[in-house]
Parts: C-alpha cells; sequence; structure tokens
C-alpha cells in the first residue's frame, strides 16, 4: 500500500474534505505499483466507506463496508459491521440493520460494543421490538466503555412505557437522573417521567416531575404529555395522589421520547468531531441501567423440625386437656408425626428443601470466590464455573426476585445491586442435591425482554 497516499487521504478526512479524501483512498487502493496486502485492503475499503457515509451515499458505502469485510485479514470486523447497520438504518432497512448490529457484538476484538447495542435497540423501535430493544439497550448499560449512560437509560424507559410496564419505565427515568446531562435533555426526561408516573397512579409525583420539567419556561409539553398533565392536576387537586396504574400496553403508548430519531432522520451523529476523525458513524446514546424488575408472589417453606415439633406438643396438649383420653392422645401423636412425615414429603416434591435455595444464592453473592469451591454441581468443570462467576457482583443484600420451584431443579431471579447504585438482575439455576441445592448455572438476566 502507497502509505504517503494513504496519509494524505487521512489528512483530508480528518479536516472533513471529504471528496478529496475519497479520491484519495480510492486511488491508494488502485496503485499498481503498491499493491495493498491483505488486511490493507480491508482497511482501505473500509475508509472508502466512511467517506461514502460522509457523503451520505449510504447504497455505495454498504458496497465497501461489505468489501471490506470480505478482506478476512482485516481484524476490524466488529466495526465494519457496526458501520455497515448504520448505512442499512440511514435506508431504513432496520431488519438488515439489526442482523449486522449483532455480527458486531459478537466479535471479541469490537473494543465499543455499547455502540452497536444501541443502534440494534433503535433498529428494533423502529421495527415495533420494543422488548428486544430493550434488551439491546441494557446490554449497552454493562459495557463499562460507555462514556454517557443516561440516553441509553431514557431509551430504556420508552421500551418500558410500550410494553405497559411504566413502573419499569419510572425506575429507568429516575436512574438517568444520577448522570449528567444538559438542560433541555433534563426536561424532556421529567416530562417523560412525568408520564410514566401517571401511567403508574403515582399523580402528585407526576404533577412534581412536570412541573420540573416547566420550571425554567424552555420547554413545552407535546399534546400527550400535557393530557397527562392536566389529569394528574385533577386527581391531585380532588385529594387523590395515587391511583390504580394504567394499562398502557398496546393502546398507542405516546412515543415521542428522547432519543428516536424521525423516519428518514439517520440513525448516526456526526457532531463529535473527535469520534469521527476515526470513524464518524456512531449512535449518539449511551448506558448504565438501573432498572428494578421484581416478579413479586414469593412462596416460602420455612418451618424447621423445632417448629413442627412445637406445634406437635402445643396439639398434644390441647388435645389432653379437651379429651384426657390416654388411647386419642397416642392417636394424636400418631397422626400429627404421620401428617409432619407428609408434609415434608411434599415439601419435597415442591421444590423446598434445607438451605433453601433463597440461602444459596444469598451466600453466592455474599462470597462467589467461596461458592466457586463447594456451591456448584460437582458436573461443572472449573473453567465453566469461572465463567459464570465473571458477571457476579459480590453483594451481602442481594434482592430475591422470585422462585421457581420444582422437585429436582430450581430457578432463582435476584437483584444486585453496584457500588454506585445500579442494580444488576441474574437468573441462577439449580439442582436438587439431597435436600439442598447445587448451582448448575448464572446468568444475567433481562426482564425486558420477557414481556
Amino acid at each position: 500500500m502507497n502509505t504517503e497516499i494513504y496519509t494524505k487521504a487521512q489528512e483530508a478526512y480528518n479536516a472533513n474534505n471529504i471528496g478529496e479524501a475519497l479520491e484519495l483512498f480510492t486511488n491508494c487502493l488502485q496503485d499498481a505499483t503498491n499493491v495493498p496486502a491483505e488486511g490493507e485492503t480491508g482497511l482501505l475499503y473500509h475508509r472508502i466507506g466512511n467517506c461514502l457515509m460522509k457523503l451520505r451515499d449510504y447504497d455505495e458505502a454498504i458496497r465497501a463496508y461489505t468489501q471490506a469485510a470480505s478482506d478476512s485479514a482485516y481484524e476490524a470486523i466488529g466495526q465494519v459491521n457496526y458501520n455497515l447497520g448504520s448505512a442499512y438504518a440511514a435506508l431504513r432497512d432496520y431488519e438488515n440493520a439489526v442482523k449486522h448490529f449483532e455480527i458486531a457484538v459478537s466479535d471479541r476484538g469490537y473494543e465499543t460494543p455499547y455502540k452497536a447495542y444501541i443502534g440494534m435497540g433503535k433498529a428494533n423501535l423502529k421495527l415495533g421490538n420494543s422488548a428486544e430493544a430493550g434488551s439491546a439497550f441494557r446490554s449497552a448499560a454493562l459495557d463499562e466503555a460507555n462514556p454517557n449512560p443516561a440516553n441509553s437509560l431514557l431509551n430504556l424507559g420508552i421500551c418500558f412505557m410500550a410494553l405497559g410496564r411504566p413502573a419499569d419505565a419510572v425506575q429507568s427515568y429516575e436512574s438517568a437522573l444520577q448522570f449528567y446531562m444538559d438542560s433541555e435533555t433534563k426536561n424532556k426526561l421529567y416530562a417523560n417521567l412525568g408520564q410514566a408516573y401517571t401511567a403508574s397512579g403515582q399523580m402528585e409525583k407526576a404533577v412534581n416531575a412536570f412541573e420540573t420539567a416547566l420550571a425554567d419556561k424552555t420547554y413545552f409539553l407535546n399534546d400527550a404529555a400535557s393530557v397527562d398533565y392536566q389529569n394528574a392536576v385533577g386527581a391531585v387537586a380532588q385529594g387523590t395522589a395515587v391511583l390504580d396504574p394504567v394499562d398502557d400496553a398496546g393502546t398507542g403508548t405516546d412515543m415521542s421520547g428522547l432519543d428516536i430519531t424521525a423516519d428518514g432522520a439517520p440513525l448516526y451523529s456526526q457532531t463529535d468531531t473527535e469520534a469521527a476523525a476515526e470513524d464518524p458513524h456512531y449512535y449518539h446514546d449511551d448506558y448504565d441501567v438501573k432498572d428494578n424488575y421484581a416478579s413479586g408472589g414469593e412462596r416460602f417453606f420455612n418451618a424447621s423440625d423445632e417448629e413442627l415439633e412445637e406445634w406437635s406438643r402445643g396439639v398434644m396438649k390441647q388435645d389432653r386437656k379437651r379429651r384426657n383420653v390416654g388411647l386419642k392422645i397416642l392417636v394424636a401423636i400418631f397422626m400429627l408425626l404421620l401428617l409432619a412425615a407428609a408434609a415434608g414429603v411434599l415439601a419435597y416434591t415442591q421444590g423446598f428443601g434445607y438451605p433453601s435455595q433463597q440461602t444459596v444464592v444469598q451466600q453466592l453473592f455474599a462470597d462467589k470466590n467461596a461458592a466457586a469451591h463447594d456451591a456448584f454441581a460437582p458436573e461443572i468443570d472449573s473453567s465453566t464455573v469461572q465463567t459464570m462467576l465473571d458477571p457476579v457482583i459480590t453483594d451481602p443484600n442481594v434482592r430475591i426476585d422470585e422462585v421457581e420451584r420444582s422437585m429436582n431443579t430450581s430457578v432463582v431471579y435476584a437483584t444486585a445491586s453496584t457500588e454506585e447504585g445500579g442494580q444488576v438482575h441474574y437468573r441462577v439455576s439449580m439442582a436438587r442435591d439431597g435436600l439442598g441445592w447445587k448451582l448448575t448455572n448464572v446468568e444475567l438476566y433481562f426482564p425486558s425482554t420477557q414481556e
């Protein structure tokens, strides 16, 4: 490859002389005296695709990126596929956009997968796949390279509203408030938060959120938000601060939220000149997820042997006072023992044991190194155990959200809190081990995909 021409092309690109840069990159590719080697061909097609994207020639950009991806020696396949996804999104071909964003995040060498996850989320929103979009925005949250979590939290809240889950949207919007944002974005956030409060029946909080959005007199509510504001004000004026939640699923929830581009607008931004100098095609939002999702409805069987014995003694004492017949006392004792045995068998078949599933999970999050030695089923090798434990956050106060029990297997859904105040959800699978339980799998869990 002619490095002199390539350097001039890159300088022209960085100076935003895109037409000149395109011509020079093309000349470098076609230079017969300095034929590009494998890997260099992919690099040049990648740069040509970037120029074509700048010039909004998306069809030709797709052809150039496809050529770059076909160079097996070129290592930036994640970035190329991210750019392909951006080009398809600009053409409103959101299905192909999602496909290439998925390829991008599967490339372990791709250093900024949060960008592809955000692109994937936006494309799925365009397709009406709110649950898949929410999952993508949530995945972006787990990427430590993501510099600005607030905008993706806003998009996650929009997904929850579209799914008819305003309580979860409230959690997402409230979490976004932890992060810096400009006043315009914050006003929009409070307006969205007001709508989420209204839908979840929290009218007084809704009024406060709407009034915060309007406080500096630079922001005006859209029609849907205005209606919600008036409804919330009316409810509070009548002395009703809290109402039953509104079921908005499938009823046209307002989707005018903060970060969804209108049809026809490219889904990437070129406002960040430093990022654009390296590669200008990125979605302008970010993430650090903290949505509290609890399914509720836990059922516990906590009776110990001592409690059963005390219960038996109490019943027998009452029986003696009432009957004072020795034979019937013996019969009662026998029946109580039989019932206790039956209760134990029933508890076993219903998935209860000692230690309980909750206790095993709490021990896991309290000390995952100790759990690696004795909490997992013996058939799971140590390398697999370590892979499962890598995403586990140490949290002695982990919250148990739900337990799904059967006689031989169980699944526990738990929420751990990070030091920064965020929350991460897990699904922990277990297998019966005598009376107790052993871990068989620990994985991240995304509630937004379960609707």
